[in-house]
């Protein structure tokens, strides 16, 4: 991306600017860490290092530039690959695939270029509750063992936008 790119995207929900190699809160919320996720495949790290965050509302964000991989018609998760190469996953809940995009509207698809801060979905947290699945949000990069030292920032009540891990 040029440095012009960089200076004139639109974006009204948060600040384009991305630092290299970080990943930015989706969702407003309180982060805790990976291992507090109530799903073993994340919390144990089987699909590479990130955090969990708790939402505080039924919107998920780009957490940087890149294009999506994959966007199940469930919505209950999306995947892309930020410009500067992590392969993101973004997942919604835990078992929430049961219910078949019941609650889940997806704004993009697979292979659109997005935007740091882009509308991805929007879920309906009582609905999740409803069919009796925690709506825990997993952020996390599945090449991350490729990346670097993970470097996480502090945990608790974060914003859309903000800068929630980093490779160095």
């Amino acid at each position: 991306m040029s440095l012009f790119d960089k200076l004139f995207q639109k974006n009204a929900t948060v600040d384009p600017a991305c630092e290299p190699l970080t990943v930015y809160a989706p969702v407003k919320g309180n982060m805790i860490p990976l291992t507090e996720f109530p799903d073993p495949v994340f919390s144990e790290g089987i699909l590479g290092k990130g955090c969990g965050i708790e939402p505080s509302d039924g919107k998920i964000y780009a957490p940087c530039d890149g294009v999506i991989t994959t966007c199940p018609k469930s919505g209950h998760a999306v995947g892309l690959e930020s410009s500067d190469g992590m392969e993101i996953l973004i997942h919604i809940g835990v078992d929430t695939v049961e219910m078949k995009g019941k609650g889940f509207r997806v704004a993009v698809e697979k292979e659109q270029s997005v935007k740091k801060g882009q509308l991805l979905i929007t879920f309906d947290r009582a609905a999740i509750k409803a069919a009796d699945h925690p709506d825990t949000i997993a952020v996390v990069v599945a090449n991350s063992d490729e990346l670097g030292k993970f470097v996480c920032a502090e945990l608790g009540k974060l914003d859309i936008g903000s800068a929630i891990y980093h490779f160095e």
